[in-house]
């Protein structure tokens, strides 16, 4: 379909490439497994999308969420590339459909969750596909030492079963060094490119204050910072109490916990 720098121009109208986005589409198109750790907002999706454009075939997305794979579906559609997302949503038949236009309505990118590869359907359907790169997303959900472990992505490794050839690229914007080793193990990566970006951001300062009373230490920081501030809890009944707490000293305060409509 044209250069690397040629299809970001044409589709996302950049002139140039994040660092180290050049590297890692190089990688990937060299035909090198690819470990990607780089910081929210970086573009890591462009990095195994472009490279799915340059060539024939199709890139096998792993996602965790619904919400991430519609999100990346309906803004790859509005730039006239066809990709799809397999959710619980659709319908036997539907998927059938949906395999049909993947093998033979010239679709780039297929969507799915590591729960739904778990279907023999679909392992059958993907099988039939030509796959030309796979990616996975939030790869730190395979470690066991990660914020967001879940074990059906241990089985991802499957699609290594069905396209020993085929390059995979894991990406993540959070992976300490035990957790990219499990990456690159469970994933079966062979002899991997590994990139990090820094994660510093300059507009963020970190402070620890180790204190006795926090709820003192809290009124504190608000007298001293303006503007609006978020306090994060242990609890949801901490984030209760912390605010009639600080509505009782005069601040106008709210709560938010995950167990609220």
């Amino acid at each position: 379909m044209g250069a690397p720098i040629e299809i970001l121009k044409k589709y996302w109208g950049h002139d140039v490439f994040r660092h180290p986005q050049e590297e890692i589409i190089s990688s990937v198109l060299n035909g090198n497994d690819t470990l990607a750790l780089l910081p929210t907002g970086g573009g890591k999706s462009v990095c195994f999308q472009i490279p799915t454009l340059v060539n024939d075939g199709i890139c096998i997305v792993i996602s965790p969420l619904i919400a991430l794979m519609n999100d990346q579906v309906k803004n790859l559609n509005k730039k006239n590339i066809k990709a799809i997302a397999l959710t619980s949503k659709l319908t036997p038949d539907e998927v059938i459909i949906a395999f049909d236009n993947l093998q033979f309505g010239n679709y780039k990118f297929l969507y799915l969750s590591p729960e739904k590869l778990q279907s023999e359907l679909i392992q059958q359907k993907i099988k039939q596909l030509n796959v030309q790169l796979i990616a996975i997303d939030e790869a730190h959900c395979i470690s066991e030492w990660g914020h967001d472990f879940r074990p059906s992505y241990l089985n991802i490794s499957i699609l290594r079963e069905f396209f020993p050839q085929t390059p995979m690229i894991a990406l993540t914007a959070s992976a300490t060094e035990k957790v990219a080793k499990d990456i690159v193990e469970n994933l079966s990566l062979d002899t991997p490119k590994i990139f990090k970006k820094s994660f510093l951001r300059e507009n963020l300062a970190y402070q620890i204050f180790e204190v006795e009373d926090k709820l003192f230490k809290v009124e504190q920081v608000l007298k001293k910072v303006k503007g609006s501030k978020i306090i994060y809890t242990n609890s949801r009944r901490s984030t209760v109490e912390i605010s009639a707490q600080l509505n009782h000293l005069g601040y106008k305060t709210n709560f938010y916990h995950g167990g609220m409509k």
